[in-house]
């Protein structure tokens, strides 16, 4: 049984591996090795929008072969990586790109719960701090009465 189980599991992974290998279909690849390359290290960094998980060199999804194509089309025009990653993101938006470029919207974005987060605990602290001060230990008059005549009642 267990080597029926070691069987499957192998035959499983292949099976989930092997669209990858197959996402890039022959008839895209450039004949010039440096240029198929660059558009392979580019066609990993951006986002198929239809898996949204996967890049498109990974997806084999329509969407996924048409931008394939177009980054393959723009380096054999002789655009460098930077041009073709802008002319895809200024077509799809940053979405496409699956690290994100830095920007003062994308540190707001991920700062924005940190600072949220530190602002309520100094207003926690703060508020403690407060109710500590008002809160006073000494007794009334008419407690220290009463205790009193608690006590000297022996």
């Amino acid at each position: 049984m267990t080597r029926f189980s070691l069987a499957s599991l192998v035959l499983l992974l292949t099976l989930v591996f092997a669209g990858a290998a197959f996402a890039v279909r022959p008839d895209e690849v450039l004949v010039d090795p440096a240029l198929e390359a660059r558009a392979r290290a580019l066609s990993e960094g951006l986002r198929c929008m239809v898996c949204q998980n996967q890049s498109i060199d990974e997806s084999d999804a329509d969407l996924a072969r048409d931008l394939r194509i177009v980054v393959r089309q723009r380096l054999v025009a002789g655009d460098t990586d930077q041009q073709v990653m802008d002319y895809i993101v200024s077509r799809y938006g940053e979405f496409v790109l699956l690290k994100p470029r830095f920007s003062l919207r994308n540190a707001l974005l991920w700062g924005t719960p940190v600072l949220l987060l530190f602002a309520g605990g100094i207003l926690i602290v703060l508020n403690v701090r407060s109710r500590r001060s008002t809160a006073s230990d000494a007794l009334t008059a008419e407690e220290q009465a009463a205790l009193d005549a608690i006590l000297h009642r022996d």
